[in-house]
């Protein structure tokens, strides 16, 4: 007998609680083959299919979170609503599954897990006990897992690095734990491995996954499905031997082979059924799934109605990860003005170094976040620039400050207005280190010069007030939203008047009065934010911030935007 959901299944035989089923995303023969899309594509097929679901990320590395590591090392950290720093993975999660959304049991790192084990010991929960890495770590992995799925009807777990690494062996050991606890009926194990083409010998190799396989067996985990990338789509020889050496039902042998749209994944493992290959070993009947949106989307994005030139200016244009959602946001607004957006990546250093020549030509300006003073005088200059020329502007968290620091000395007259991140002994601190602000919860949070790193921003979700008539109110079609922050300095208020009478319109406020937004009534199209607005927007929805931005800067190529006002 076959149940629509798991919590039905549980309430016809009285279990007395829901019983959330677990997909289990390890990966093999090399890292960055794409399981966190892979996660999130099976995520969004399943929840075509009416069901709610969750998805956690398990990160082998020994930092407690990925904030206070480099962009180069590990690409974006991503804020959840709760105000987490996470795996950009969590990212993809949003962005493809409305459900998912993400919180602080949403992203265990091994650093975390053994920070809480060893802070139990000390406290004496182990009665004596020689603490050990089984049962406390593993012990310790599962009930965060347990946490992370809530009450959704499945809960995704992608678990990181490669099978064979030596640090991922407690995750590894703790989902084997949890499929004999759960039973094979609640738990489905998913591998992403590499089969390569050899191009000397025109050669599929599927050896790679054989030997991937093994590993995970040796460790007793036997996959369920596999999840084979390619560069082109797995022909059945390939894949039936590949069933045949690794145990899996040849249908379970799935082909990921390279999209030229990251929006038609879901359809293409839809197609080949892997999302029925989960139902079915969960003993779920479900109704078909409803992938409209995601045709919609591919079809926006392949039919586009026009096209524009975006400069993205930042500091860390070396790993595109670096900025993720923020490109993705960008291409958000494209879709949802049938534009394609053609992102041009600026290293603000080349600014410094040889002015803006590069920027001539760009339908519009982006500077985004980031840290330290690497640039900073070249992401300065190109706020001149799209201010002067009536380029449409958008800033993001360091790019608002930056904005409001070359308002001071250009328009304000304010010699030398800087950060103290970048200078503490500028004359016109107008962007500074706040020490305390107010959570979204009304808490007091406190910090100062001395403060730790880890953990210390302003982070989460927090409600912003909007001028009415402002541009930013116009945007977001209200005058309350609610967005992410990650950041520590913030603009200086006793400035704010001077800047004011200078031009500079301060459009967004916190509840505690700190500057969320600012922008240029004389401008054809500026609006910053401090905080980050790319952090909720996502291919279905979009988000009101970019869809304006893209529009206004198709306006501007057609040179139908209104001349700047002032100089």
């Amino acid at each position: 007998m076959l149940y629509s959901s798991p919590s039905l299944f549980a309430s016809v035989f009285n279990l007395g609680s829901h019983m959330t089923s677990y997909v289990f995303i390890t990966g093999g023969v090399v890292s960055s083959l794409g399981k966190g899309i892979t996660s999130a594509c099976l995520g969004a097929i399943l929840e075509a299919r009416g069901l709610s679901i969750s998805m956690i990320k398990l990160d082998p590395y020994i930092n407690v979170d990925p904030g206070t590591m480099s962009p180069f090392q590990h690409g974006e950290v991503f804020v959840t609503h709760d105000g987490t720093e996470t795996d950009l993975d969590l990212g993809h999660y949003e962005r493809f599954v409305r459900t998912a959304k993400g919180g602080r049991h949403s992203n265990y790192t091994t650093g975390r897990i053994y920070e809480s084990v060893i802070a139990k010991e000390r406290r004496g929960d182990y009665l004596g006990a020689t603490v050990q890495v089984i049962p406390h770590i593993t012990d310790e992995i599962k009930e965060g897992v347990k946490k992370g799925a809530g009450d959704a009807d499945i809960c995704l777990v992608e678990i990181g690095g490669t099978v064979g690494d030596i640090e991922s062996l407690p995750f590894l050991e703790a989902i084997r734990q949890m499929g004999i606890e759960l039973g094979h009926d609640r738990v489905v194990y998913v591998h992403l491995t590499l089969v390569p083409f050899i191009s000397t010998s025109s050669e599929i190799k599927t050896k790679p996954t054989q030997h991937s396989v093994k590993e995970l067996r040796s460790i007793g985990i036997q996959p369920d499905i596999l999840v084979c990338r390619s560069e082109d789509p797995l022909p059945l020889e390939q894949r039936r031997k590949i069933a045949l050496f690794t145990n899996v039902q040849e249908k379970a042998v799935i082909s990921a082979y390279d999209a030229d749209d990251l929006y038609k994944i879901p359809a293409m493992m839809h197609e080949q059924g892997l999302d029925s290959i989960v139902a079915k070993q969960l003993g779920l009947d479900l109704p078909e799934a409803d992938l409209s949106e995601w045709d919609e989307i591919v079809d926006a994005k392949q039919h586009p109605e026009a096209e524009v030139n975006i400069a993205m200016v930042g500091k860390y244009m070396g790993l595109k990860d670096s900025y993720i959602s923020l490109v993705e946001a960008l291409n958000h607004g494209g879709i949802h003005t049938r534009t394609k957006v053609n992102i041009h990546y600026v290293e603000s250093r080349n600014i410094e170094e040889d002015g803006v020549a590069c920027l001539k030509g760009m339908d519009g300006i982006v500077v985004p976040g980031g840290f330290g003073d690497r640039g900073i005088e070249g992401k300065i200059e190109t706020v001149r620039f799209a201010r002067e020329n009536g380029i449409p502007y958008l800033g993001i968290c360091l790019g608002m400050q930056v904005a409001v620091i070359e308002a001071a000395r250009n328009l304000a007259g304010l010699e030398g207005a800087m950060s103290t991140e970048f200078d503490k002994q500028t004359p016109h601190p107008v962007v500074a280190l706040i020490t305390e602000w107010q959570t979204e919860t009304g808490d007091l949070e406190q910090r100062d010069e001395a403060s730790e790193m880890g953990g210390t921003m302003r982070l989460g979700a927090q409600q912003v007030s909007l001028a009415e008539g402002s541009l930013a109110a116009t945007s977001y079609g209200a005058t309350s939203i609610e967005e992410r922050h990650r950041h520590r300095y913030e603009v200086n208020n006793n400035y704010r008047e001077v800047l004011e009478q200078a031009g500079l319109c301060f459009s967004g406020l916190s509840v505690d009065d700190l500057v969320e937004m600012v922008e240029i009534p004389g401008h054809p199209w500026f609006l910053a934010s401090q905080f980050h607005p790319e952090f909720t927007s996502n291919p279905r929805d979009g988000h009101p911030l970019f869809t304006g931005f893209v529009a206004a800067t198709r306006k501007h190529h057609e040179g139908s935007l209104p001349k700047v006002a002032q100089a």
